[in-house]
């Protein structure tokens, strides 16, 4: 059965080409998104770049027929926008008669739920409020799920087997293992004697050749001297440092290592092998509870607190760990000013080429899709990108665990052969971090 579906404001701010997403059902605008959507169109963000693309997709579907009768998509549905009309306020519950944008948009949604008895109506919004409202008003309202991917189902970039000794022995002994099995590109495989789970070993699946092959040796000083400390370190490092591995996600709580491997094979690859140019390092600004308001200082000033913890990473790599001397005795500032190292705000990214560098995002998840999309197509030849992030901490107030651009790009590129994934548990920050994050 064809639908109504009526769109808020947070949907086409989200997802510009959501007007396109609905198939050959009837979409309907009410006027208060419009005006919503001419308020946001002069910020210089990623929401005012939306903002005008929805108002050019709008001009241009106004070219091709009259939206307020409504005019039909290329999908088989319909777009039209619903003015709002006082009168169908005052059929409203009296605490969502005041004059404000989410309840016209309700009372556009309830007058055409009771005129269009025929067709269902969805309210289609990004807030969880109005959708509560919406309930207690008898009418269907649903989250934007066009880019949303369940948590619970996210692909871990790894699996375990059981398998028999022989098994194991023979991957050891010809440094190989055919399989029938259907795996992902550079999906990490834990081969487990049953009965016997210390009898195992560790590879990577190829997709060209259909085998397990081993994971690439570190040599006897590790990446700047970092080890891993579990299986998933170990498939982590692995991706990062497999230049034929463009882009990689490392996904996982607070604790796991993610930043720190990123930013050591970053560096191994760019100061030690001179594979890449530079190591180029940012994340989105976005604060942890109250904001402190502007920053004094030049551009390097502002971000010193945004980027502080990637510098407390770099600084940790540089000056030694748990007691040991490094030989990289190097300050952050002057690899910086060697041009090895490099630290960018997300929000200059847009209409750059960034050829032959080692990128790692920070805090990817609180990038929406459209936003990893725009970053990700920056990449030039020779670059490899990296995000990390904990889609269970996220600041961004317009994604969730399920809908932010870090999930987005597991799932969308799990199948292809030059991306990387793990999903990291294992917390060896502190014991104190661990308990934390697992706990609290």
């Amino acid at each position: 059965m064809k639908k109504i579906y009526v769109l808020d404001t947070n949907v086409l701010l989200y997802d510009p080409q959501a007007l396109t997403k609905f198939e050959d059902n009837s979409i309907v605008v009410p006027i208060t998104v419009i005006e919503e959507i001419d308020r946001f169109k002069k910020d210089m963000n990623e929401t005012g770049r939306n903002a005008r693309q929805v108002s050019r997709l709008m001009d241009a579907f106004r070219k091709e027929g009259s939206l307020s009768q409504g005019l039909a998509l290329e999908s088989g549905g319909t777009l039209k926008i619903e003015i709002y009309e006082e009168k169908v306020m005052k059929r409203l519950p009296p605490e969502l008669r005041e004059e404000r944008g989410d309840n016209r948009i309700l009372a556009v949604a309830v007058d055409l739920m009771e005129s269009q008895s025929e067709m269902p109506v969805i309210l289609v919004t990004k807030d969880t409020n109005l959708r509560i409202k919406a309930d207690a008003l008898g009418l269907d309202a649903q989250d934007y799920e066009s880019d949303k991917v369940a948590i619970d189902d996210l692909f871990d970039g790894f699996v375990s087997l059981e398998v028999g000794a022989e098994v194991v022995d023979r991957f050891y002994s010809q440094g190989w293992l055919d399989t029938e099995l259907e795996l992902q590109p550079n999906e990490y495989v834990l081969l487990a004697q049953a009965g016997n789970p210390s009898h195992s070993a560790i590879g990577r699946f190829d997709r060209v050749s259909h085998r397990i092959v081993p994971l690439g040796k570190l040599d006897k000083e590790g990446v700047w001297s970092v080890f891993p400390r579990n299986l998933e370190q170990s498939f982590a490092l692995d991706a990062l440092l497999d230049d034929n591995i463009k882009i990689v996600t490392l996904v996982g709580k607070a604790g796991t290592g993610k930043t720190l491997l990123a930013i050591a094979a970053g560096l191994q690859k760019t100061a030690e092998e001179n594979v890449y140019n530079r190591l180029l390092v940012s994340r989105p600004v976005f604060p942890m509870g109250r904001d402190l308001g502007f920053l004094p200082g030049d551009i390097e000033e502002k971000l010193t607190p945004w980027m502080q913890p990637i510098f407390d990473n770099v600084e940790l790599l540089l000056s030694g760990h748990e007691g040991e001397k490094r030989q990289h005795n190097k300050g952050y500032k002057e690899l910086m000013a060697m041009g090895i190292l490099e630290i960018e705000p997300l929000t200059y990214i847009r209409g750059r080429s960034i050829p032959n560098q080692y990128m790692i995002v920070d805090e990817a998840q609180n990038l929406t899709p459209h936003e990893i999309k725009t970053i990700v197509t920056r990449a030039g030849e020779g670059t490899k990108i990296v995000l990390t992030g904990d889609p269970y901490q996220i600041d961004n107030p317009y994604v969730d665990a399920e809908s932010n651009g870090l999930t987005y790009v597991v799932e969308r590129l799990k199948e292809q052969a030059i991306s990387g994934h793990v999903t990291m548990t294992k917390g060896e920050r502190s014991e104190l971090a661990e308990l934390a994050a697992n706990l609290l």
